[in-house]
This record gives C-alpha cells, sequence and structure tokens, in this order.
C-alpha cells in the first residue's frame, strides 16, 4: 500500500481550493473491496475570493464580557434541501463587509420543512456546515446563508450547483432529543469517497481521508459526514480510509447515496477524541521538556 501523506501535506490539499478540485489523493492505494466507476463531474464554481463573514451570534448581556453561542447539532438530518443558487448576492450590501473585490457569496437553499420556528440569524447544519441564516423569504420557501471563504476553501459546499441535494440539520433546543452525537458543524476537512459494497439493504461506504482526521477516528466511534451521524466500523490509517454502514432508512433520508465514487464529503470527527489528542500532546510536550 502507498504511504499515506504526510500531515502537512493533508492540510495543504485540505484548505487549498485548487488542491481540492483535483481530488483527495492523487494515486489511491487499494481498497478492500472493488469500487463502482467513479464520475468526475466538470468544476463548477471557480475559487472564489469574496469576504462575506457571518458574524458569531452572542448572549446579549449589559456586561463587557459578552459568551459566545455555540451551536451544537446532532447529526441526524431532518430535510435534504436543494440549492436554488451559490454566487454573489443579487444586491450587494451596503457598507462593504471585508474588503474583497466582492461583497460574498451568497447560498439559497430550497426547504420545506425548516422555514417554522426560524429565525434570521439562526444556525443551520447544511452538509454538515454551520451556518448562519442570513435571509429567509416564506413564498419562495428559501434560506439563504452568507458563506466565508474559508469555509470554501475547507468543505465541499464550493462545489454545489443550482440543483444539488443537500443535508439540513437546525440547531438543538434545550428539549430535542440526542438520536446522534455532538456535531459542532466545523468540517474537520473533506474526504472522498472510494466505494459503495451492498450487503443485504444496507450498504458499506469507504472513504478516503487526510491523516489528521483518521487518527482521531476509532471503530465503533462516531463520524459526521456531510453533517450525517455515523458509526465508524473500520479505520486503516496506512491505507488512508475509514468505512461504515448506511442502513435503509438513512439511505432513503440523506444525500450520500446519491453520490458517486470520486465525490468529496465533509468530515468532522467526534470533539471527544480532539480534547483527548490535544490534552495528551500537551502532557508529552511537558514530560519531554522535563527529562531534557
Amino acid at each position: 500500500m502507498a504511504p499515506p501523506p504526510t500531515a502537512a501535506a493533508a492540510a495543504a490539499v485540505r484548505c487549498n481550493p485548487q488542491v481540492l478540485r483535483r481530488g483527495l489523493h492523487p494515486a489511491p492505494s487499494p481498497l478492500p473491496f472493488a469500487s463502482r466507476a467513479a464520475s468526475t463531474a466538470p468544476l463548477r464554481v471557480p475559487p472564489l475570493r469574496f469576504s462575506l463573514s457571518p458574524v458569531p451570534k452572542s448572549i446579549s448581556s449589559p456586561s463587557s464580557s459578552r459568551i459566545p453561542v455555540r451551536s451544537l447539532f446532532t447529526g441526524i438530518v431532518e430535510e435534504v434541501g436543494r440549492v436554488r443558487r451559490i454566487g454573489p448576492p443579487p444586491t450587494p450590501p451596503s457598507g462593504g463587509g471585508g474588503g474583497g473585490d466582492a461583497p460574498g457569496v451568497d447560498l439559497e437553499v430550497e426547504t420545506k420543512n425548516l422555514l417554522a420556528g426560524t429565525q434570521l440569524g439562526d444556525s443551520v447544519a447544511v452538509d454538515g456546515t454551520c451556518l448562519t441564516v442570513a435571509a429567509i423569504d416564506a413564498a419562495a420557501s428559501t434560506l439563504t446563508f452568507g458563506v466565508a471563504p474559508e469555509t470554501l476553501r475547507c468543505t465541499s459546499l464550493g462545489d454545489r450547483a443550482a440543483g444539488d441535494d443537500v443535508n439540513l440539520e437546525r440547531a438543538l433546543t434545550p428539549a430535542s432529543r440526542m438520536g446522534g452525537h455532538f456535531v459542532q458543524g466545523h468540517v474537520d476537512g473533506t474526504g472522498q469517497i472510494a466505494a459503495f459494497r451492498p450487503e443485504g439493504d444496507s450498504v458499506w461506504v469507504t472513504v478516503r481521508a487526510p491523516p489528521e482526521i483518521l487518527r482521531l477516528l476509532v471503530p465503533k466511534g462516531f463520524v459526521a459526514v456531510d453533517g450525517t451521524s455515523l458509526t465508524v466500523v473500520n479505520v486503516d490509517e496506512d491505507g488512508g480510509w475509514f468505512d461504515f454502514m448506511l442502513v435503509r432508512y438513512t439511505q432513503d433520508n440523506v444525500v450520500l447515496p446519491k453520490k458517486k465514487v470520486g465525490d468529496k464529503v465533509n468530515l468532522e470527527a467526534d470533539i471527544l477524541g480532539k480534547y483527548v489528542v490535544k490534552l495528551l500532546a500537551g502532557r508529552m510536550e511537558a514530560t519531554s521538556k522535563a527529562d531534557s
């Protein structure tokens, strides 16, 4: 098997739009089973240079120290929406937003069920990416989100086009059931679908991923793929892949089964694993300094 790319190379792949659109791995290593034929679609959204960045919401308080509100999701997709439009706003907002050549990128999504109770400034996970509702059009049944350049670089949203389906989930409320796992909507990077394999009425899915994400995944642990909470089955760090199974209900209610081999997916590892890795790294560094 070919050795996995270095962490530095993987990081460059993850957040460089030019590299992202050429695919995650130029020479994939062998997989445990055959894949469907890959289909390469033409690029639909060129590298973008816009600068609209949603302002983080804060708890309103007269106090000078405000505590930021962190949105949380479960990875249980509420609805599959459809992209109506992605591109610069039809009417640029006055006052400018961040010094770019254009005011920003809008992602307008059709939805049947999410309009009720959704307000401006609410957080919605779109293919697992936490975005802020910037406009609501009840007559057209659409929600519009502002998408920042960093989001376009580090997720697959820049590849979306009008007519594409996307997973939608609103942020948790205190009364929500916790059906999946803690999903922040902060995408760690993108992976690439490597294979599908049916077994009964379920489907095995294999995804290639960079080393810094694979090291956070464990068998029977959680991963969010395009915002869908899934249970990891196998992890092969040397081969550069992990896999999971989609039961029939999940196949019928998320976008993933509609994708093809070679398509990109947004990946978010379990936040608990990230904290463990950071704490252990700090402890090892402290021990190393004490011994030197």
